[in-house]
């Protein structure tokens, strides 16, 4: 995979202000010529990409050369420019995908090739009701927004505050301004669940956490009939766990799960070869259909094979390995988003029952 990494403004005056909404949302609202105030990704000849926003002020410097930001305002999508140092630059506007692997993160992301998984395989449609849970960094979410469009509805849950801020941050970046077919609560999922999601109400449930098993009883009580149940997880014993929950339920159907992997080609006159670094396991994804009331699932042909699991004891990220971010570093990446969010940014609700000051409908 080529580098990116969302590259830092040079400016001498920069501007304190927030960035004011874009009036079409997303990428429909970035057409034509670059302007000011838009992410730009540039890529040279060996496909190192950097990203940033094009400011008045701003001064791209790089190994293979340097611009003022001035310099390329009002040039089209896809010009290709030529430094003072002799080198060739790419300029166009970064896609979803390019925008997810640059942008600031509290958590681990989940990588394009498992969002576009959840989004076709989980069918997530135009419109539809979708209830996620674990936002991390807010790369699933943006997907799922992209999905649903403005007439759907979104309801993500975040244990964490500050991952919860960073999400809204990225979310709002990418779409210009607040998507208002989202809502984004902190809490436990099962409490907000509780307090704020109708019974039998949501199409599609997401859940990218440590223990999503803990919530198959949250979720199916969600879960319209024959609404959709999802999860992402990293591990061999979390897609177990959560599998035999599912069974045992007797609420859903026979759950399947996969991995995906993908490996880029090199094609090169008659020198077509795979590349020699592939983007192997990053999760597991496996989705169970939620039955009817009073319908019990197909009968196995095969028993279950032997195995129990330890009810006790409460999961932590080192259990399973998985990197977490140091709280300095959450602090920091927290506060220069915060500082680059629009004046309309997503509010961060609380999950309560009790909190109702914000005047949100229930889903």
């Amino acid at each position: 995979m080529s580098e990116q990494n969302e590259h830092t403004v040079n400016s001498p005056t920069e501007s304190s202000q927030r960035p004011a909404p874009q009036e079409i949302l997303g990428q429909a609202g970035r057409r034509g010529p670059f302007r000011y105030g838009e992410r730009i990704q540039v890529t040279d000849t060996k496909g190192r990409k950097n990203t940033f926003l094009l400011d008045p002020h701003g001064y791209f410097q790089s190994v293979r050369g340097s611009f003022h930001h001035r310099d390329v305002v009002g040039m089209d999508e896809g010009s290709v420019i030529e430094t003072d140092t002799g080198h060739e630059l790419l300029l166009l506007r970064p896609l979803l995908a390019d925008y997810v692997l640059s942008m600031p993160r509290g958590a681990q992301v989940v990588y394009p090739k498992d969002s576009g998984q959840v989004i076709a395989l989980g069918d997530i449609f135009p419109g539809a009701r979708v209830l996620e849970a674990g936002v991390g960094s807010g790369a699933l979410t943006m997907n799922l927004l992209s999905a649903i469009g403005e007439g759907g509805h979104l309801l993500s849950i975040e244990r964490r505050e500050d991952f919860a801020r960073i999400a809204a941050s990225n979310v709002d970046a990418w779409f210009g301004r607040h998507h208002p077919a989202w809502e984004l609560r902190t809490g436990d999922f099962a409490d907000v669940v509780a307090a704020r999601v109708e019974p039998g109400s949501i199409d599609r449930v997401v859940l990218d956490m440590l223990a999503p098993w803990e919530n198959v009883e949250a979720a199916s009580q969600a879960l319209a009939p024959g609404g959709l149940f999802l999860a992402y997880v990293a591990t061999v014993t979390q897609l177990s766990r959560t599998v035999e929950v599912l069974r045992h339920s007797g609420l859903f159907t026979e759950p399947e799960s996969w991995e995906s992997m993908v490996r880029t080609w090199n094609v090169d006159g008659l020198a077509v070869r795979p590349d020699h670094r592939m983007v192997a396991h990053t999760g597991f994804l496996l989705t169970a259909r939620r039955l009817a009331a009073g319908s019990r699932p197909l009968t196995r042909k095969r028993p279950p094979a032997r195995g129990a699991y330890d009810e006790g004891g409460y999961w932590l990220p080192d259990d399973v390995k998985e990197r977490t971010s140091t709280d300095k570093k959450v602090r920091r990446v927290l506060r220069d988003c915060q500082a680059k969010q629009p004046s309309d940014a997503t509010p961060v609700l609380s999950g309560s029952a009790d909190d109702d000051q914000d005047g949100t409908d229930h889903v």
